[in-house]
């Protein structure tokens, strides 16, 4: 089994290929070791000392480490545990798969739900595909239908990013805003 690496715009995050699925579907994110109870890979990465975080995409994961510590260090057995966990034929998570955890806050109607889907549909066909390709994720938090505010959720390696701010502010804002004029500002939920 052969995993590439990538670097990512997130100097703390690196992105891993397997060449193979991880996720597909569906993203996980894992931002303690106490999250990744019910996953046996994100079990082990925690494992290796100076992980931070942990993220599942559909054919890729990143790992976030520690500020203080060097990738020459960390790389070499962060790919074994990735190596192992594949080879061993291992589920990603065991157990009742809850699901991922829901993020838009209200119900929407009317206006505001075609508002909402448009949104969406941006978000998924031209937003997070872009981001996917850095190692990370941006998901539909909500939208405040009496000030134009949309609420977005930073995920993977764009979690804690040093550019996700311009990345949300001069990417997504200004797209967001031409695609739907009712869109005023972006702003990131935590």
């Amino acid at each position: 089994m052969f995993i590439q690496t990538e670097a990512t715009p997130n100097p703390n995050v690196l992105k891993f290929l397997p060449g193979r699925e991880v996720s597909p579907g569906r993203s996980r994110d894992f931002a303690s070791p106490e999250a990744a109870a019910a996953s046996p890979l994100a079990r082990a990465l925690f494992g290796v000392d100076g992980v931070a975080r942990v993220y599942f995409g559909d054919d890729f994961l990143t790992v976030t480490k520690s500020a203080e510590l060097d990738w020459a260090y960390l790389k070499a057995p962060i790919l074994a545990e990735v190596m192992d966990h594949f080879t061993s034929g291992a589920p990603l998570v065991e157990g009742e798969d809850v699901g991922e955890e829901a993020l838009d806050e209200g119900a929407y109607e009317g206006e505001a739900a075609e508002i909402v889907a448009e949104i969406k549909e941006i978000l998924d066909t031209r937003v997070r595909p872009a981001v996917a390709q850095d190692g990370g994720d941006i998901l539909f938090s909500r939208f405040e239908p009496a000030t134009g505010v949309v609420w977005l959720h930073m995920r993977g390696a764009c979690s804690g990013c040093p550019s996700s701010a311009a990345t949300l502010k001069a990417g997504v804002e200004n797209m967001l805003r031409h695609y739907v004029p009712e869109v005023t500002r972006v702003e990131q939920t935590l």
